[in-house]
């Protein structure tokens, strides 16, 4: 009675020439037509949505769609992107509807020629050197371009890193044959993988069947005294196979609030993951039913093979594993279509990368521990560099952690859980995991302590932008939440 009463009181005290939504009225900025406004959303979506298909992580194509409707002139554009699907809604105050468009990332391929070419055009954008329907124009171009060279050039690269792999596992005392039988087997998994892949075989049953088959591989070489060890082949396969995966993105998103995107980079990393798993199980097992503990190396002492560093006398230890490690990245960065400069920077991440984490293992560092610092440094130096050269610095995130990833402590835990029947690969297997995740968050500070350097010492006060790893690194004055 008490609230029917009041409400009756403040009706009676509304002044008469007051009528329902004249009261408190927030008009909207000035804005262009709604066929221009329709234009630079669908604009900025199609650029968010290459972004993302490229592994980019969420909050740098909030802040490129962002920067990109602004420079337009619409300039209170709200954004949300999760991992299938990007969301702008077009503010125009309390009078009118917002104009919201919507765009679904359905395909999702590594091609930093492409990646790079739409940095340059956000770059244009930015700057005011080009109008909106050009802008539309170019970015049909870059979409619908083929890949700069053929897939076979793709797929002599993965072999080049299988190799280069070899030589980086076995610390320079690799046999002869190591290196060849790593090459052919990615390559010929990289093969099948397309075949599969044309046919629309999902990505859970591509990397069972490229695990099972790099694995088998290595098997048969080892069963006929080819190899004189099978652990090292299949670690480098196994590696090459969980490159192309978005760990550098998975952690972006999860430190800068992307919970969900994070959640969803996630859930694929670790279906892909176990579909890898499964592949190697699966090969292990039918070889040990076949052929016997014997024929798979039951005398391998897989303690013996430690972090995935093996001695190597003499002072070209360091060198050669520091070349390694960039041809390895380097090898990536050509797999994954990346223009010349971003392939020398690539090459460069993997070298440090490499050398940083050769020279903590040597003084007995915790490897999960040695990893981090490595990328660590990999993210703050490509951060500083990339910037100045105007290349993505995803590119040399990405690649630079290539040579780190664990691989022979996957097939390790694997083994010791197939063929040696012991519980400790579980354990294994979950330092493998901390080491991936310790990769990419070390990448993700890296890039973040560059910041300070980049945008100037003495304005350390300045806001930061957070970690950026693609798009404007300041693209707006409006505050992003």
């Amino acid at each position: 009675m008490g609230i029917t009463q009041r409400a009756r009181g403040v009706l009676r005290r509304r002044d008469p020439s007051e009528t329902v939504g004249t009261r408190n009225v927030v008009y909207g900025p000035a804005l262009p037509d709604d066929s221009t406004v329709h234009l630079v959303l669908e604009l900025a979506l199609r650029i968010g949505e290459i972004q993302m298909a490229s592994g980019v992580g969420a909050s740098d194509v909030s802040a490129t769609i962002t920067s990109v409707t602004d420079a337009y002139g619409l300039p209170h554009c709200e954004v949300d992107v999760i991992y299938t699907s990007i969301t702008v809604s077009c503010y125009r105050g309390t009078e009118n509807l917002p104009i919201t468009s919507l765009r679904v990332v359905r395909n999702r391929s590594l091609d930093y020629t492409r990646l790079a070419e739409v940095e340059h055009l956000i770059r244009r954008i930015i700057a005011g050197e080009i109008t909106t329907s050009d802008a539309y124009a170019e970015l049909e171009t870059i979409a619908r371009a083929p890949h700069p060279f053929p897939r076979a050039v793709a797929t002599l690269a993965w072999a080049g890193m299988a190799a280069a792999l070899s030589v980086l596992l076995g610390g320079g005392t690799t046999p002869p044959m190591l290196p060849l039988v790593a090459a052919a087997s990615t390559a010929l998994v990289d093969r099948v993988g397309r075949f599969l892949n044309q046919r629309g075989l999902p990505v859970f049953f591509q990397q069972t069947v490229g695990g099972a088959l790099a694995t088998s591989v290595a098997l048969a070489c080892f069963a006929t005294n080819i190899l004189p060890t099978a652990a090292l082949a299949v670690a480098a396969n196994i590696i090459v196979l969980l490159s192309g995966m978005t760990v550098v993105g998975s952690m972006q998103d999860a430190i800068t609030g992307y919970n969900v995107t994070a959640a969803g980079r996630i859930a694929e990393l670790a279906l892909t993951s176990a579909g890898l798993i499964s592949g190697v199980v699966l090969a292990l097992y039918m070889a040990l039913r076949i052929l016997g503990a014997d024929a798979l190396g039951g005398g391998l002492n897989v303690q013996e093979l430690g972090g995935g560093v093996l001695p190597f006398p003499g002072l070209l230890e360091l060198p050669l594993q520091g070349l390694a490690g960039a041809a390895t990245s380097a090898c990536f960065a050509v797999a994954s279509y990346s223009p010349p400069r971003p392939l020398i920077m690539a090459a460069g991440g993997g070298a440090i990368a490499a050398l940083v984490f050769q020279v903590m293992a040597k003084i007995e560092f915790n490897p999960i521990f040695a990893s981090a610092i490595a990328t660590t440094l990999v993210g703050f130096i490509g951060g500083v560099i990339a910037r100045r050269l105007r290349i993505p610095v995803l590119v040399v995130a990405v690649s630079g952690v290539a040579p780190l990833l664990p691989g022979l402590a996957t097939y390790r835990a694997l083994y010791e859980l197939s063929v040696q029947g012991n519980p400790t690969g579980l354990s294994t297997l979950m330092i493998a995991a901390a080491t991936g995740l310790a990769l990419g968050a070390g990448v993700v500070l890296g890039e973040f302590l560059s910041q300070p350097v980049r945008t100037g010492l003495g304005r350390l006060e300045r806001r930061m932008s957070g970690p950026r790893m693609s798009g404007p690194l300041r693209p707006t004055s409006r505050r992003l939440d």
